[in-house]
């Protein structure tokens, strides 16, 4: 069994904030936050002068986040260079099939070096691993970390290069998972859906909902309300309030009023109440706020930080 460190430090940023240097990990629940997350990391680069390397045997319109339906015409920006696709077997794979982690970390090496020569300003590489430990003989997990190590320490020191690291995080044991992600520096989520350095809202995938960052007063009502109406009602919405500092008594009912109108099997869950948020919700009275019911976890007051 593999353990967490005890100290760990990431840095956490939204993928729109990606920059050269940065190695990146993004452990994803499903097919709409690899897209919504991969997809940004890579038509941010196809809008700028940066060239975009990925690593898969996918064809080019069926990567996340790319495609007509996307508007990104994916074989202009073959054509031109700026979006280079190759196959496994080119890029990491020796001649019987095995994985080769020092392949990989020479074809980033080559791929880097040409960008540069074709005047790129930088590199976006990219990769899932979720199909290598998903074989019916994956590597071994230490060979797994060498090559997250190494391709950390090419990209880290570079300002020019910038690596994210995909994987399925339903694809291996959660302490494998954890391993693995200690080997990156910058943990990747999604863009904020609003962020006006008050309040933040960001879009989680699993569960369902919103996490919640800041201060949620009456000036900031209705971008709530507008956002919390856009994640419908197919499943229980969760709302993440580890990070909310504070609520007033028209945001508690602005959610109670969200809650009434879902179906009665689906409340509106609030999970991992801080503190102060819990005081202004228990001196309102939960009877008071129905369709609002407790979630997952309580955050103490000094904790801080995310595990993906």
């Amino acid at each position: 069994m593999i353990s967490e460190r005890e100290t760990p430090w990431f840095a956490e940023r939204p993928v729109g904030q990606l920059r050269p240097g940065d190695h990146g990990w993004l452990a994803y629940s499903g097919p709409q936050e690899r897209d919504r997350v991969v997809g940004t990391f890579v038509r941010e680069g196809l809008r700028t002068n940066e060239k975009v390397v990925y690593v898969t045997d996918a064809p080019p319109d069926r990567l996340p986040g790319l495609g007509p339906r996307h508007g990104v015409d994916v074989d202009l920006y073959g054509r031109t260079g700026q979006l280079r696709v190759i196959p496994r077997s080119d890029a990491c794979l020796d001649h019987r099939g095995g994985f080769e982690p020092a392949m990989l970390v020479d074809t980033m090496g080559r791929e880097v070096d040409k960008a540069f020569e074709e005047g790129f300003r930088a590199v976006r590489i990219t990769t899932d691993y979720s199909w290598l430990v998903r074989r019916p003989e994956p590597p071994d997990l230490a060979q797994m970390l060498g090559c997250e190590h190494r391709v950390g320490n090419a990209v880290s020191p570079s300002t020019r290069a910038m690596a994210l690291c995909q994987i399925d995080r339903h694809a291996c044991p959660p302490d494998e998972l954890t391993a693995l992600r200690d080997t990156h520096e910058v943990l990747v989520e999604v863009d904020p859906e609003f962020d006006d350095g008050i309040l933040k809202i960001v879009r989680t995938f699993e569960p369902d909902g919103l996490r919640l960052e800041g201060e949620l007063d009456a000036a900031r009502h209705a971008v709530f309300a507008e956002k919390l109406a856009q994640i419908g009602t197919a499943r229980r919405v969760h709302l993440d309030l580890s990070r909310l500092g504070f609520i007033d008594l028209g945001g508690l009912h602005l959610l109670a009023r969200h809650a009434v109108r879902l179906p009665a099997d689906r409340p509106l869950v609030l999970d991992n109440i801080a503190p102060e948020v819990e005081n202004v919700i228990e001196m309102v009275g939960w009877h008071r706020l129905p369709g609002l019911v407790r979630g997952a976890g309580r955050t103490p007051p000094d904790a801080g930080g995310m595990t993906r």
